[in-house]
């Protein structure tokens, strides 16, 4: 392998990176607009017509929303993990 072949994989490497981290950026972005706007269309449906302002969030609702998605975010990065076909150690 030349030096030239190295230089060109990292680069594929990095050019990957950049595209998943992109498509990250983006799907997240997506869910948290689609987020927001269920929750504002959620509160106007319920006949609070200050939509700007819905009812605030209980500390235990906050607390579960964020559990789940630092499990999430726990998952999303274990799919990056290389597969153990297995795990029992038989």
């Amino acid at each position: 392998m030349s030096s030239s072949d190295g230089v060109q994989s990292n680069n594929n490497l990095n050019e990957r990176k950049a595209r998943i981290i992109a498509a990250g950026a983006a799907l997240g972005a997506a869910l948290g607009l689609l987020s927001s706007y269920l929750y504002t269309r959620a509160a106007e449906e319920a006949g609070n017509q200050d939509a700007g302002a819905p009812s605030s969030v209980s500390t235990g609702q906050a607390l579960a929303i964020l559990l789940a998605i630092l499990g999430l975010v726990r998952q999303i990065a274990e799919l990056g993990k290389p597969k153990e076909d297995d795990k029992s150690g038989k």
